[in-house]
């Protein structure tokens, strides 16, 4: 039967909806992969930050300084996120091994339930082990992001060049 009705779609998986469609969607507006690989590396990096709750204005500020891409930081920052609590222990751990610090004990429940009664004496007495942990972010940060930068920016040269050959995006001037 050839009606002239709206033909049934067929459903997008999680990841094209949520990762390769908004890429697509950047490269059509104009971004070079080159910037979009820069942006979703540098979003990454800043999604591992060592404090809970710092990282979507730690991207919104890269954004504006940097002029990167702010839909694609906060992309990369939210797939981050499932890394950044494991990965706060570790940077913890770096940071204090370097100082040659005492190690904390580092239970997450007793840790929120210590912050949700006495945020001041949180902060007093496990301000430094977040210094810690921002130290070891920081001597591996600058590693991650060059990885995720070259890692990304072949996979989204080869992306936009596909894109363009299939005429999903307009062909470059010559």
């Amino acid at each position: 039967m050839s009606g002239g009705g709206p033909q049934a779609v067929a459903p997008r998986g999680f990841w094209r909806r949520r990762l390769v469609d908004p890429l697509v969607d950047l490269l059509a507006q104009g971004l070079t992969p080159d910037r979009l690989a820069l942006s979703l590396a540098a979003g990454l990096v800043l999604g591992l930050f060592p404090i809970v709750g710092v990282t979507t204005l730690l991207c919104v500020a890269a954004g504006f300084a940097f002029r990167l891409n702010h839909l694609a930081l906060q992309l990369a920052n939210h797939l981050a996120y499932p890394l950044q609590l494991p990965l706060v222990l570790a940077f913890v751990r770096l940071g204090e091994r370097l100082l040659g610090a005492p190690r904390v004990t580092f239970d997450p429940v007793a840790l929120v339930r210590h912050f949700e009664r006495d945020a001041t004496g949180f902060l007093r007495e496990f301000g430094l082990t977040g210094l810690h942990g921002i130290l070891g972010w920081s001597l591996v940060a600058p590693v991650l992001l060059l990885a995720a930068f070259f890692s990304l920016r072949p996979l989204l040269r080869r992306l936009d060049a596909t894109l363009r050959r299939t005429g999903r995006l307009p062909a470059l001037p010559a």
